[in-house]
């Protein structure tokens, strides 16, 4: 039984990567490798999905913050900030999309809905399907308590779990452009646990 949905799950994340836009894909890399800083903001899973990219961009050598940590620096129009939302209405997120923009700052959202309050704030949107939204609250930790989802990827699993794969296609794909290899990123990665 667990096989066989973990089976249908790969299924709908291929799916999903299968219809990814390349331009918009192309247009996230350039994005980051053209900005002095890489911001990244998301709530809950969405979070910890864009603090497990964060990780991966800072072995690639990126200098990149989380937004909401307390080492986190000001943001500024050079910069770069990723927001994470597979509604595009998490408030958190949101707030941090607007700050952004007033100050002059590109935005690329990942969302699954582009003309969401996020998407339509964001210079530039990443589409991953994943949500089915019925009746959602803006505020993130309400809607989590009352939303309907799809049965097999309860609370937006799907948007996250695609959101992950797709992440670390893009790190695969920087690794290339940048001629970076493992052992680059190995030397990076903590050494203190």
């Amino acid at each position: 039984m667990v096989k066989d949905i973990a089976e249908k799950i790969s299924e709908m994340i291929k799916e999903n990567m299968k219809n990814l836009n390349e331009k918009e894909v192309d247009d996230l890399i350039e994005n980051i490798v053209k900005s002095k800083n890489i911001f990244i903001v998301g709530a809950g899973r969405s979070g910890l999905v864009g603090k497990a990219f964060a990780m991966r961009l800072m072995h690639l050598g990126f200098n990149v913050y989380v937004v909401g940590e307390t080492i986190t620096p000001a943001i500024n129009p050079e910069d770069l900030l990723i927001a994470i939302s597979g509604s595009g209405k998490t408030t958190f997120t949101v707030g941090a999309v607007k700050t952004a923009k007033k100050i002059g700052v590109r935005v690329v959202g990942i969302t699954s809905y582009e003309n969401s309050e996020m998407g339509k704030l964001c210079d530039k949107i990443v589409k991953i399907p994943g949500r089915e939204v019925i009746k959602r609250s803006p505020d993130y930790f309400s809607s989590q308590l009352t939303g309907n989802y799809q049965p097999l990827t309860p609370l937006g699993s799907l948007f996250e779990l695609s959101t992950m794969v797709f992440l670390d296609s893009v790190i695969a794909k920087l690794m290339r452009k940048l001629n970076k290899k493992e052992d680059y990123l190995r030397k990076r990665h903590t050494n203190l646990q």
